[in-house]
């Protein structure tokens, strides 16, 4: 058994790339050029065509001389073959070891031989090519199955209904973040038109979403939803595209409309797609007349044979096999139904299978909280080592935590079994945790995930060398099974004092949170600015794409900036790309160098600024470019609220709020109003507190960060 070689040719926008990596060119120049190459089909166009047929693209070469002479080598290289690869998915399998059949070739990256002889001429070769396609949503589906049998549900996933509404109706309103091959924007567009209503419809559009097929979507959806009419090809083979609205979509319809119209057996038929989807003119040259031939005698006109004939050559070249897409579209489907019947199970797997990539967790993440599913933090005493799921939540993996290893956090929650942790102390001597890594303690510690044990983050930050000291006299003294002198077990070891510093800040344990976490989970630095950047008429992410999808505009947005990314242009000039967040998503915009020279000191990672863009939507794709930038602060200064409203638990929150008032702090002054949400009282108490304060965004997070306070509202 072999895996098949592949060889990679330097097309057109391959060759740009490297050419211009080479020159050095600045890599968001070398992009650019590349995608004003035009793509035809599936491929790009040629670097002289290219030149021919787009202005913009001739523009750059006239205005700089690196740009031509890069497009200038890059045409000579064009065609060449780059790199050995392998089949993604292709195995040969022979009857006797394969070097006696044809030579072999060893990928480094791989333990599997490989056939010297591309697909093509495996083939001839005399072997049998087998692909084996690996899909990580299947592990995804069988993740979330063995999450709902730990609580009781037991599904068989090759029984579900192919006709669950929930699952349709998910598909039509474009809710598919995360669901098997409809998760693009592109994709998320054409099932909004197709507003799916079987599974003949999931089948028809994994087919037709690609280069060349996809034109025929629009069609497909109008007549589905009767804005059009079906057109009729002839009666003889109307009934075959009957499931896709009059279009031919499969191979197997070209093979069916050649038997039935014109008399192919299915192996003739077999040979004629083959034909005219290789696009091979002998073979092409000796079926037309066949087709015509066979079709006559059926009673088919023959001119419009000839024009069936050739509407199946146009379609065979773009003609998906219907086995293949049958089975991903019932594999997007199982992916839909469990996300429609089972949310929160399919997200926890979702999440599993991306542990590791921070940015699709982000992603995952909003979408939770779009299902109005509730994420249980980092905890210590409630996470597993992976996600999990627990009364209709879910718990958020220890081993998602950057830095952390999954089989680390194991150890963690293998030692804490059924019983939960009591205090750090307990950790310490229940885990060893030299084995779990200081480092990985860190990140524990930043993410708030010893919350449950010791609410200030700081202190148990500071107390960690302490504690993993502790615990491994704890351990020591276990393994050695020993007794001291005076009779002390390892539980018996004195606890060592831990340091007590003031706790972080609401602002820094966010800055801690998301170094831990890769994103802000538990909140986002700009939420306590909501209401004066409101006030101020500061779009946020998703109101601005959806403003910038109807058309360019010029607009402020506020974000806090997550990296920066500094480059230099051919000319010498420096630009950078930032990438932003802010409580709705995040975003990517580009500085330029008149920008950047007066506002790089603001865009150092962590801080919150109000950035003045122009944006647009490229590609379903959200492009901005700064056009100034201002710290956040400086921005609603003058939009501070009337005052602020306390909402507290108990009384015991009284002295934290008023030790918090004392310090003061600049800013614009008013009333502070405490209302206390006491159980045996019949409603809330509200108290005026005397004098004003400075009703600042900055107090309103102190306020909210201190135990007993449920929230802080302006008003």
């Amino acid at each position: 058994m072999a895996q098949i070689i592949t060889f990679g040719a330097l097309l057109s926008k391959a060759a740009v790339r490297d050419v211009g990596r080479v020159l050095q060119m600045p890599y968001g120049q070398v992009d650019r050029l590349s995608k004003l190459i035009p793509v035809e089909g599936v491929k790009p166009v040629s670097i002289e065509k290219a030149l021919a047929e787009e202005p913009r693209l001739r523009e750059e070469a006239r205005a700089e001389e690196v740009v031509a002479r890069m497009l200038d080598y890059a045409g000579k290289i064009e065609g060449l073959l780059r790199n050995a690869s392998t089949h993604a998915a292709g195995v040969v399998i022979g009857d006797r070891p394969l070097d006696e059949l044809v030579p072999l070739y060893r990928d480094p990256r791989s333990d599997m031989p490989a056939t010297q002889f591309n697909m093509k001429w495996v083939e001839q070769a005399g072997l049998v090519k087998f692909d084996f396609l690996g899909l990580k949503t299947l592990t995804v589906v069988q993740n979330a199955l063995d999450l709902l049998a730990r609580r009781g549900v037991e599904v068989d996933i090759g029984l579900i209904p192919l006709d669950d509404r929930g699952a349709y109706d998910l598909y039509a309103s474009a809710r598919t973040v995360a669901v098997f091959q409809v998760e693009s924007s592109g994709m998320m567009d054409a099932l909004r038109r197709m507003r799916p209503t079987c599974i003949e419809d999931i089948v028809a559009l994994v087919a037709l979403y690609r280069p060349g097929p996809m034109e025929n979507i629009p069609k497909y959806c109008d007549v589905k939803n009767g804005r059009a009419e079906r057109e009729s090809i002839h009666p003889l083979i109307d009934h075959i595209l009957e499931e896709t609205q009059g279009i031919i979509v499969y191979q197997e319809q070209v093979m069916q409309i050649a038997q039935e119209m014109a008399g192919y057996s299915l192996g003739g038929a077999d040979l004629l797609r083959r034909a005219m989807g290789k696009k091979i003119p002998e073979e092409m040259a000796k079926e037309r007349p066949k087709f015509i031939k066979g079709a006559t005698a059926n009673g088919v006109d023959e001119k419009k044979a000839g024009e069936v004939f050739d509407l199946l050559e146009k379609f065979a070249n773009y003609g998906f096999n219907k086995s293949h897409a049958a089975a991903y579209a019932l594999v997007s489907y199982q992916t839909a139904w469990l996300k429609a019947n089972h949310p929160v199970e399919f997200m926890a797997a979702v999440m599993n299978a991306d542990i590791h990539l921070t940015d699709k967790l982000d992603v995952y993440r909003r979408e939770v909280a779009r299902l109005g599913i509730d994420i249980v933090p980092p905890c210590i005493n409630r996470s597993e080592a992976t996600f999990a799921v627990a009364d209709g939540r879910l718990l958020y993996a220890l081993g998602a935590l950057k830095n952390v290893g999954v089989d680390a956090m194991r150890l963690i929650v293998e030692a804490r079994g059924g019983r939960a942790f009591r205090d750090l102390f307990d950790l310490a001597e229940r885990v060893d945790l030299r084995r779990v890594g200081k480092r990985a303690l860190e990140m524990l510690a930043r993410a708030g995930a010893f919350d449950a044990l010791d609410s200030n983050r700081r202190r148990v930050f500071d107390a960690l060398e302490v504690l993993v000291a502790h615990s491994a006299a704890c351990h020591d003294e276990r393994a050695s099974a020993q007794v001291s002198l005076f009779g002390e077990a390892a539980g018996d070891l004195p606890r060592p004092r831990l340091p007590d510093p003031e706790d972080w800040l609401p602002i820094e344990r966010l800055g801690h949170e998301h170094q831990a976490v890769g994103f802000y989970l538990s909140g986002h630095p700009l939420d306590d600015y909501e209401g004066p950047l409101r006030r101020k008429n500061i779009l946020r992410l998703d109101a601005l794409t959806a403003q910038a999808a109807r058309g360019p505009l010029v607009a402020r947005i506020a974000g806090t900036v997550a990296v920066r990314q500094e480059r230099k242009s051919a000319r010498g000039n420096r630009f950078a790309f930032v990438q932003l967040s802010d409580p709705t998503g995040l975003f990517e915009g580009t500085v330029f160098s008149d920008v950047l020279e007066t506002a790089r000191a603001h865009l150092e990672p962590g801080r919150s600024v109000v950035v003045s863009v122009e944006a647009n939507m490229e590609a379903d794709t959200l492009k901005l470019l700064a056009r100034g930038v201002q710290p956040v602060a400086a921005v609603v200064a003058d939009a501070a609220p009337a005052g602020l409203r306390v909402f507290a638990a108990g009384a015991e929150a009284f002295g934290p709020v008023a030790r918090v008032l004392e310090r003061g702090g600049e800013g614009p002054r008013g009333p502070v109003h405490l209302c206390l949400m006491a159980g045996d009282l019949p409603g809330e108490v509200e108290l005026a507190l005397p004098g004003a304060y400075a009703v600042t965004p900055q107090l309103r997070g102190a306020l909210r960060s201190l135990p007993g306070v449920l929230t802080v509202e302006e008003f």
